[in-house]
Parts: C-alpha cells; structure tokens; sequence
C-alpha cells in the first residue's frame, strides 16, 4: 500500500478509545444515538450531504469504530460493499451497522436504499460478518431495515 491510501485509510477509519462494552449499539435506537453523538461531531461531517458510515462492532455489539465509506450530494451517496467491509476485516468485526442521514429529514428509504441493504447482506454472508442493521436517520426520527423485517 502506498503512504497516500494508507494515510487515506487511517482518515477515514476511527476507532473508539471507549471502555470495551460500556457501550451497547444493540437496538436501532443505540444506533441513532451513535450517530448524533459521535458521527454528527465529527470534523468531515455535513448535514448538508448524504454521509454513509459503517460501524464495525464485536460479538457483545459494542463498536470497536466506524468509517466513513461514502459522502454524496444532496439526495444520493455511491456505497461499495469493498468499502464497508475492508474497515470491518481491518477491525476484526464481528457485523457492522451501516448509516446514513438523509438530508431532507425523511428517514424512508429509497429504492437505491434498498439494493444497496441486499447487496451488502450478501457480501456480509460470504466474509462471514453480519450486516446487523442499516440505519437511515432523519430529522429527529430513524428507519431501520432490521426493524422493518427487511434484513
């Protein structure tokens, strides 16, 4: 790897200097709240654009880090299975939850939402580490695809 993708790697992947299990992203509520607290504090973040983060988390769903594997424009962001899951073999995860913000406020996902959730479920399979939730957060408000019974 040359010194500019390894510093680019290091950029984008954030690991937590939390005590390991003092935090818990085991509902799509925790995970909402991860985003406001620590994906919305950070330096690159823009509410303004549609910013994909994977959080990658242990066996007992505390998270170990997350990444950023996406910025978009207003309406859309290009998101690489290649990309979620090198931050997850990196960190040695368990699963990952993907999120993202919809800049609108509307949490409802779109069709491109969608495929992208299927597509890395099934790229998750075959590394053997789970893709537990997408999670789109709004305005106040979140849409899980786990919840919905659509993962």
């Amino acid at each position: 790897m040359n010194r500019y993708a390894k510093s680019s790697f290091e950029v984008r992947v954030q690991r937590l200097n939390e005590v390991p299990g003092s935090l818990l992203i085991d509902t799509p509520g925790a995970a909402a709240c991860y985003w406001r607290e620590k994906i919305a504090a950070m330096p690159w973040y823009d509410p303004e654009r549609e910013m994909c983060v994977a959080v990658m988390l242990n066996t007992r769903l505390s998270p170990a880090g997350h990444a950023l594997v996406g910025i978009g424009t207003l309406n859309e962001c290009t998101v690489h299975a290649r990309d979620v899951f090198r931050a997850a073999v990196a960190m040695a995860a368990f699963g990952a939850v993907l999120m993202h913000n919809h800049p609108s406020g509307d949490p409802a996902p779109s069709e491109a939402d969608r495929g992208l959730t299927r597509r890395l479920a099934d790229a998750g399979n075959i590394l053997q580490i789970r893709l537990l939730d997408h999670v789109i957060v709004g305005e106040g408000k979140h849409f899980s695809f786990r919840e919905a019974g659509l993962l």
